[in-house]
């Protein structure tokens, strides 16, 4: 529809943070020039009607650039308004863009406080020249911040992550001494020329600084900085409940509005510094749950007394593990929600498998979905076995990152790394094969398996995406065949992974196989290694063909 706004469109989110941020600005500068600025202007205003003193005051006399900004500041609030009325909402989980709807929603939401927010007082009482007009203006240009009640609920979104309500909190309090320091100042100011003894704190500060007020200089006393300082300390210190002294209210009215302040100051310290403690709980909540199961491991350890390797390498796996997932089971976490959202998810999580293997590019959405949902994650440290020889060729391997080794007798035979496959073969139509390979990881390694006999009930439901895959799919190493999809060779391998490797195979792989190998294990391994071993290994043929490979090592 013509001139109708999506409410979640790009343009009305960039709107709604511009407004946001002319927001808070108004909550800032709207209090400190009703109190501070007005006056002056108002002070101006009486002398320049004396023609002696007109002449001495005509310097200061000049517009204030924040009287520029608050025009503008009030034709974005119109605007804004404007914009509103074509902005499309939900209503009962639907995108509602009929104009008339739209603004009956609007007219009986936040309209009435938009419309009061956005009066431009200063041109409607533009030219008055009364002193009464400008302490009206003053009060009537406060009606602005009826918008934060808008910006509280933008800022509920936030109520989930610790450290932004912290802030938030702490924003808010800062926010609420200004408005007090403003206040104060206010209070000071009005009482200053009627009273008969100069004991308000104004008059203090200007006796304390030397720099007394004089009856017919707008320049006299202490500057607005030093005014507002001595303010903002004077709230902070009563909210907090510190009260140093130097800086106290004498009058009546200045003693009500300390004791106000102080009421407000200990609601204040209850509702948010009372929060401090459950939130930095919340902060730190993932770490007492890392160290609780840190712990656990360390009992189940000692329990069983288990041998220092392989605690060592439990410990280590949990450690991999936790950085990678920060302690969240996916699958809890997954089952949570509808199927149709579970495939989503998974489809997301497993973009990258789907994107970079060859032979799912022509799976169809449908397909993909359902494959997605069948990958499952493992993450390994170096010098773990993922697979031992014998071993009941389930799954199909797909490397996400790291590097491996697939080794037989202590002899290297492939180095595989990102995006290689290892494995069964799924072409095989009889029982599932075992493994005749070693295959560790040489660092830290994530790796997306599949079981065989999922993808091959996917395979029969998705019939016109089965051909297309067998054709394509090939597993990079055959750990049942021994076979090899292409050649592995030096090059190929990162240089920071062989560095590696040679700096961590006497640890990762000598020290622990020490401990299960026999003498002529131990033998041929000190001799693979005193040689560096580079052999051409005839490996078993994939088709026709007949496929060398050269070891690396």
């Amino acid at each position: 529809m013509k001139f109708i706004i999506l409410h979640y469109s790009p343009f009305k989110a960039v709107w709604d943070w511009i407004i946001l941020l002319l927001v808070l600005y108004t909550a800032v500068f709207t209090p400190y020039s009703a109190a501070f600025l007005l006056n002056e202007d108002e002070i101006r205003m009486k002398l320049n009607r004396d023609a002696a003193t007109r002449l001495k005051n005509a310097e200061t006399s000049k517009a204030d650039p924040l009287v520029i900004i608050d025009l503008l500041v009030d034709i974005m609030f119109i605007a804004d308004i404007l914009i509103n009325f074509r902005t499309t909402f939900l209503q009962n989980g639907e995108v509602a863009s009929d104009p008339q709807l739209i603004a009956k929603h609007y007219v009986k939401g936040w309209f009435l406080i938009d419309a009061i927010a956005a009066i431009p007082f200063d041109l409607l009482l533009f030219g008055s020249g009364t002193s009464d007009t400008m302490t009206i203006t003053g009060v009537l240009k406060t009606a602005r911040l009826l918008r934060l009640l808008r910006v509280l609920r933008r800022i509920e979104q936030f109520a989930e992550y610790g450290a932004a309500v912290l802030l938030l909190l702490m924003v808010s309090f800062t926010l609420i001494g200004h408005w007090l320091a403003c206040i104060f100042y206010a209070i000071a100011n009005m009482e200053r020329p009627h009273l008969k003894a100069k004991v308000g704190w104004l008059d203090n500060l200007a006796q304390t600084l030397n720099e007394p007020y004089l009856p017919n200089d707008t320049t006299s006393g202490p500057s607005i900085r030093t005014k507002y300082l001595t303010a903002l300390y004077f709230t902070f210190t009563s909210l907090t409940s510190i009260g140093f002294g130097n800086v106290a209210p004498n009058t009546n009215a200045e003693k009500i509005f300390s004791i106000f302040a102080m009421l407000l100051g200990s609601l204040l310290s209850a509702a948010i510094f009372g929060n401090v403690s459950s939130i930095m709980l919340r902060l730190y909540q993932g770490t007492e749950e890392y160290n609780e199961k840190t712990e656990s491991i360390k009992e189940f350890i000692n329990f069983h007394h288990l041998p220092k390797s392989l605690a060592n390498r439990l410990q280590e796996s949990f450690q991999h593990t936790w950085s990678y997932t920060n302690g969240i089971d996916m699958m809890s976490v997954l089952k949570g929600f509808p199927e149709c959202l579970q495939a989503d998810i998974c489809l997301h999580l497993n973009r990258n498998l789907l994107n970079n293997a060859a032979a799912f590019k022509n799976a169809s959405e449908g397909c993909l979905r359902v494959l997605s949902m069948k990958f499952r994650s493992t993450h390994a440290p170096p010098g773990d076995t993922l697979i031992h020889p014998g071993d009941i060729l389930h799954s199909i391997y797909f490397i996400a990152s790291g590097s491996i080794e697939i080794s037989k007798d202590d002899i290297v035979m492939a180095i595989l790394g990102k995006h290689d496959i290892f494995g069964g073969d799924i072409r095989d139509k009889g029982p599932e094969g075992k493994a005749l390979y070693t295959v560790r990881p040489l660092s830290y390694c994530d790796i997306n398996k599949i079981d065989i006999a999922e993808l091959k009930e996917i395979l029969r439901t998705y019939p016109e995406f089965a051909g297309d895959f067998l054709l394509k799919f090939q597993l990079t190493f055959d750990l049942e065949k021994g076979t090899l999809a292409q050649i592995k060779t030096k090059g190929k391998v990162e240089d920071e992974t062989l560095r590696f490797i040679r700096q961590k195979r006497p640890r990762l792989q000598c020290k622990r196989r020490n401990e299960i190998n026999d003498g002529n294990s131990r033998r041929k391994r000190r001799t693979a290694s005193r040689q560096r071993l580079v052999q051409n290994v005839t490996l078993s043929p994939i088709g026709d063909d007949q496929v060398t490979f050269m070891s690396i090592w």
